[in-house]
């Protein structure tokens, strides 16, 4: 800003006298605004399938919050020019850089979307750019990319829903980190197919009706399948505009559903859906035992639980399940207090750099608790819960924790007095564990855990 500085009295006298009776005033000439900053805009997606979440930085500015794998950023306005990229991992025993910083020239008025690929061991950025330009009406705009690196060539096709794949032509056959577009479409109904390349009849994924919106500008990307089903990938779709990523799963896909019987004075229990006795899904379930993993179509279940061999319920429970989420349904409490459902949703992917660990509450003699994770041999009087006063029936979620051996220790809350424990655990990276809290049979102390997951591998 232009400084005004005082004028001296002998030069106020003189131009007021050349001035003569005039009473004008000459006005300073205001300063030019300074030019407009060049701008580019960008996005980042996590597709890195045995990554943990990462903060992802640009010129040195980590965005607000982490994001996981199939997740993306908002699109950031960044002055054109040299931009560096940071990608760092969260560990359990602080990040780490796994990108970066590099330095990329971001120019004017160009759109950059960069993608985190490859296995944690190799994790790259695939920068993808184009012009940035409205979308012209009654248009989508796409972008593919093939970021599943287990997965071979493939073809993709984009079809109106039904079309025959043999009397279509796919729109690009690519392999691991390759791209098309950006291709324009006309909005609508189509549907998604991947397949091997160079065999229509090799459907590897297969989306279904999908509709395209007018006027968006997508980024699909094919990333390892790490849910349900048998499908090896599953198609990640970013919009250019201020909206979250979300994902496509194959329209095969199940929901995954196991039983734990967690009630200590519950005699064998057949478990029974939409009321067919004559075939229980799960036949004489003993205390603490628990099935396998079952796939199901998504829908929603009338579920019963009746002691084996009878009619009499004692649990009575509608069951929405989703595609692609895996549900532990536990039979929990007492006969006495009433038998009931309690469902956690389990999270299958595995994390190279760490292992995933849970507890769930399922002893209703335990009252509130504090769960301690210590050095094997630590004396808890010098440690402080890693969670504290976790009431019957919570779920910790997972945890994640540095690969080794560690006890486990639950005491009752505000007390120093094992419940249950020290149980030594030994993990590994990559690995997920479940422990649940139980009564001892018929009820009471002592108390124990229900091991599953990678405990009973």
């Amino acid at each position: 800003m232009r400084k005004l500085f005082p004028l001296s009295l002998a030069a106020v006298t003189l131009a007021l006298a050349a001035c003569g009776s005039s009473s004008s005033s000459t006005t300073p000439t205001p300063a030019e605004p300074p030019p407009p900053a060049s701008i580019a805009t960008a996005q980042a997606l996590h597709a890195s399938p045995d990554a943990p979440p990462v903060i992802i930085s640009f010129n040195g500015v980590p965005q607000p919050s982490e994001t996981d794998f199939r997740e993306g950023t908002r699109v950031l306005n960044l002055t054109a020019g040299d931009v560096e990229i940071q990608v760092d991992g969260v560990l359990p025993g602080g990040n780490a850089t796994v990108i970066g910083p590099v330095t990329v020239p971001f120019e004017e008025d160009t759109f950059y979307r960069v993608i985190a690929v490859n296995d944690v061991a190799n994790v790259e950025p695939i920068i993808l750019e184009e012009p940035e330009t409205d979308v012209p009406t009654g248009i989508v705009r796409l972008r593919v990319l093939h970021a599943a690196l287990m997965a071979p060539e493939v073809d993709v096709y984009l079809t109106s829903p039904g079309a025959d794949l043999t009397a279509s032509a796919p729109v690009g056959t690519f392999e691991f980190r390759g791209d098309l577009g950006p291709a324009e479409v006309t909005a609508g109904d189509y549907q998604i197919r991947v397949t091997v390349a160079g065999d229509p009849a090799a459907v590897a994924f297969d989306s279904g009706t999908v509709t395209l919106d007018a006027g968006s500008n997508l980024l699909v990307a094919a990333v390892e399948n790490t849910t349900t089903g048998a499908s090896p990938i599953s198609l990640v779709v970013m919009p250019a505009e201020q909206v979250d990523a979300f994902t496509l799963h194959d329209i095969n896909t199940p929901a995954d559903v196991r039983v734990v019987h967690a009630s200590p004075d519950a005699p064998p229990v057949d478990v029974v859906v939409n009321d067919d006795f004559g075939a229980p899904l799960v036949v004489s379930l003993s205390f603490p035992d628990f099935t396998d993993f079952v796939s199901v179509p998504p829908d929603t279940y009338n579920v019963k639980v009746a002691p084996a061999g009878t009619q009499n319920a004692v649990i009575d429970a509608d069951l929405e399940l989703e595609a692609a989420i895996r549900y532990s349904v536990l039979a929990v409490n007492t006969l006495g207090a009433g038998i009931e459902a309690l469902i956690a949703t389990d999270d299958p992917r595995r994390v190279s750099t760490a292992a995933k660990v849970r507890i769930i509450h399922g002893s209703p003699a335990a009252g509130n608790v504090d769960i301690y994770v210590t050095a094997v041999g630590s004396d808890i009087n010098a440690e402080s819960p890693v969670i504290a006063d976790v009431p019957f029936k919570a779920n910790t979620g997972f945890l994640s924790l540095a690969e080794g051996d560690y006890d486990v220790i639950v005491t009752p809350t505000g007390s120093k007095t094992p419940a249950i424990g020290p149980a030594t655990i030994s993990l590994a990276n990559g690995g997920i564990y479940t422990a649940v809290a139980r009564d001892a049979t018929g009820g009471g102390t002592p108390l124990g855990l229900i091991l599953l997951d990678d405990f009973n591998p």
